[in-house]
């Protein structure tokens, strides 16, 4: 890092820390009692972490021009946090204008840092860049369509967006810890943490069902 300045060193500093960091907090989540203080609290301590990342990632790009796809990555995953945690605090799929104002700048931020990363020559796979704008654009869509899911049949589908949302904010972070340390392997390095990523989503979507079906079964 000799080539950096002393502003930047300090900026890759705190954002390897912070998303280091993100990283160990979210297996913690991952493994402690769900629902319990201590599942929230490190939740919210997550979620601050998540915009320490993205934060100091778009200064690395616009402050001291820094060619870094991985960006898009901890876009994706500040998107599924703040999603997530939205979602675990109402429970119900009623519009609310700050979610709706937050998923149309990270869908314009998606597009504009396409058109960025063209601008200045790609130098990662444009297929993984696709890939994970699309992931965004994907899961944004499905956040306007479930308004029009009605409120008795929605009931408890808010617990595995949740699920789901935040595994997959880990994920995205934990690809971009691979894709930075393994950056000779990509775009393995990107896929094979999110393939990992989804198969975990999917294992606690199911283990989660297989409680809630217990727990009617004993009653």
């Amino acid at each position: 890092m000799d080539q950096f300045t002393l502003a930047h060193k300090i900026n890759i500093i705190i954002h390897v820390f912070a998303g280091s960091t993100a990283l160990i907090v979210g297996i913690l989540i991952l493994i402690a009692k769900k629902g319990r203080t201590l599942h929230r609290r490190l939740g919210r301590i997550f979620l601050v972490l998540v915009a320490i990342v993205i934060g100091t990632g778009l200064l690395g790009v616009f402050a001291f021009g820094r060619n870094s796809f991985l960006v898009v990555l901890t876009l994706l995953s500040a998107y599924y946090a703040y999603s997530g945690y939205r979602i675990s605090k109402t429970k119900k799929n009623v519009v609310q204008l700050i979610d709706v104002f937050v998923a149309l700048v990270s869908v314009s931020s998606g597009i504009y840092f396409i058109y960025f990363l063209k601008s200045i020559g790609m130098m990662w796979s444009p297929v993984t860049i696709y890939a994970t704008v699309g992931a965004l654009f994907l899961i944004v869509t499905y956040d306007f369509l479930r308004y029009l899911i009605p409120a008795k049949r929605y009931k408890n589908i808010w617990l595995y967006e949740h699920i789901y949302k935040m595994i997959g904010a880990f994920t995205a972070l934990f690809a971009a810890f691979v894709g930075t340390v393994f950056p000779d392997y990509k775009p393995y390095s990107q896929v094979l943490p999110s393939v990992f990523g989804s198969l975990l989503a999917i294992g606690f979507m199911v283990w989660q069902y297989r409680k809630g079906m217990a727990k009617i079964g004993n009653n």
